[in-house]
């Protein structure tokens, strides 16, 4: 069983990694039931993007690594992280980088961004 998120945007948070709330860090706007609605808008574009960079950062030459694993692997667990050299400290962000790079390229695209994150 997973958790989705659904909108202007959909994917699958990542299991035992990525929060229902991911989307907080990039300075959306958050109403909360048995979902979380998470509302951007172009006002919303520098922060996004602040993020983003932050993001790629702090993953530094790790993003490369993760990203070169995953076009070859579509599943993964600790001991073949490591055995690729990624540290798997790094899954969080590098999962919390595709939701932001999601949500900008919807406000560039539509001008706003919604959905809506299981809990």
């Amino acid at each position: 069983m997973g958790r989705y998120y659904h909108g202007d945007i959909e994917g699958k948070f990542w299991f035992a990694v990525q929060s229902s709330m991911a989307a907080e860090r990039f300075g959306g706007e958050m109403y909360e039931p048995n979902y979380v609605d998470f509302i951007f808008g172009e006002e919303h574009l520098d922060d996004v993007n602040a993020e983003i960079k932050s993001i790629e950062d702090n993953l530094g030459e790790m993003k490369e690594k993760i990203d070169d694993f995953f076009k070859v692997n579509n599943g993964y667990n600790d001991d073949m992280l490591l055995e690729a050299g990624i540290d798997p400290k790094y899954l969080s962000d590098y999962a919390d980088l595709d939701l932001g790079i999601k949500i900008r390229d919807c406000i560039v695209q539509q001008g706003s961004c919604q959905f809506e994150a299981e809990l």
